[in-house]
């Protein structure tokens, strides 16, 4: 098992305070193995429920505390897998917790839009959220080395980083992996909760989306192709985000007559669902696509790193009329950070005209040769970096 990040910072919050931990993420990066290792470790006395099963959901959705009572008397520790499959959950939870303040709880779920519409506004102040993705590069290189890292680079942005799919040696078996994730469990709670009237189109705008990665995305255009409104459209890319799919970035603005901000760039959180939605994994030679890749891959990569050290940061693109474009912008503590990415190490044209914006922010231009410490602990692994 590849230690996450994320363990040590759940343990300290379910030991160390009194509020209920929620575990996000999307399917199969690990939610529930990482669950019971804590589990493990507190070496409490723990019921572990699968909302699946029913007889622990219809306890858990009545509202009836006697019945409530009944379920997790006796317990230190009440952990819920999968919980946005239990309704009302939110609302129980609160019973629990209110009425149970020594118990400590722990759930998972892979869908934002459902488990926190559910959660949030009943457990107000009551619980601490963490977001689990893919396997971080960072993760790698605690069990690693950053050569090892570089040197399996291809792999990672060809194939992403699902936990079980990095115990696959052959090619053929990580493909099969991949593509069984992207037609059967991929968006799996978009189409259990959220009605959709058109399924067979959500494959569809993925599939147009994975083709327009690294470019700005029109709704219209996107809704004229899948005979959809543009409403719709949106509607959809709203679900797909919240079921961890899929992210946007919009548009760096603070002059509005000069800079581009009106449309949104679209990635996908693991490069390797992307691929496989395309039905590409040509190696990078051959590919027209690899800057796109590139991009997509040192973004999310950025993300985990920024999330699991809760580095708070606004983020975006830049695009002016005049034609000049950076692919990331970080906005935080006070400070703006610009972020141009190259799959080999060429100059930026567009960095010139981002400083003679903004030239109190800082610029950087990432290549294979210095990405590393954009996407991993600097102090720790920037010294033994060789490639």
């Amino acid at each position: 098992m590849i230690a996450r990040i994320i363990e040590k910072k759940i343990i300290d919050r379910l030991l160390n305070t009194k509020k209920s931990v929620i575990l996000y993420g999307p399917r199969q990066v690990g939610k529930t193995t990482l669950a019971h290792h804590i589990l493990d470790q507190l070496q409490l006395k723990t019921l572990r429920i699968n909302a699946d099963e029913k007889i622990y959901s219809d306890v858990l959705s009545s509202r009836d505390l006697n019945k409530i009572n009944q379920l997790i008397h006796g317990y230190d520790i009440l952990f819920i897998d999968e919980a946005q499959r239990i309704e009302n959950i939110g609302i129980n939870l609160k019973i629990i917790i209110d009425q149970h303040p020594e118990m400590k709880v722990l759930a998972t779920g892979s869908s934002s839009f459902d488990l926190a519409n559910k959660i949030s506004e009943p457990l107000t102040g009551r619980i601490w959220s963490f977001h689990l993705f893919p396997i971080s590069c960072e993760e790698i290189l605690n069990q690693s080395t950053a050569f090892e890292y570089h040197r399996n680079l291809e792999n990672y942005l060809l194939y992403g980083s699902y936990p079980e799919l990095l115990s696959y040696a052959l090619k053929k078996d990580k493909i099969a992996y991949l593509n069984q994730i992207s037609q059967a469990s991929l968006y799996k709670d978009i189409l259990d909760f959220a009605e959709i009237k058109h399924a067979n189109k959500i494959t569809k705008l993925l599939q147009l989306l994975a083709y327009q990665v690294g470019n700005e995305v029109s709704l219209s255009e996107l809704g004229n192709a899948l005979e959809l409104s543009k409403e719709t459209v949106n509607r959809y890319i709203d679900l797909l985000e919240k079921s961890f799919v899929i992210f946007r970035l919009s548009g760096f603005s603070r002059n509005l007559r000069k800079e581009v901000s009106k449309m949104d760039k679209i990635y996908f959180y693991d490069p390797g669902i992307r691929n496989s939605l395309l039905g590409n994994f040509n190696s990078l030679h051959l590919r027209s696509d690899a800057g796109s890749l590139w991009e997509n891959f040192l973004i999310i990569e950025r993300m985990k790193y920024n999330h699991y050290h809760q580095h708070y940061r606004n983020i975006y693109f830049w695009r002016v009329y005049t034609g000049a474009e950076i692919d990331y912008i970080e906005e935080g503590e006070g400070k703006l950070h610009a972020y141009e990415f190259k799959w080999k190490n060429k100059a930026s044209r567009s960095g010139d005209s981002w400083i003679k914006a903004y030239p109190d922010a800082g610029f950087s231009v990432i290549h294979q040769d210095n990405y590393m410490p954009f996407i991993s602990d600097p102090e720790s692994f920037a010294k033994d970096f060789i490639c």
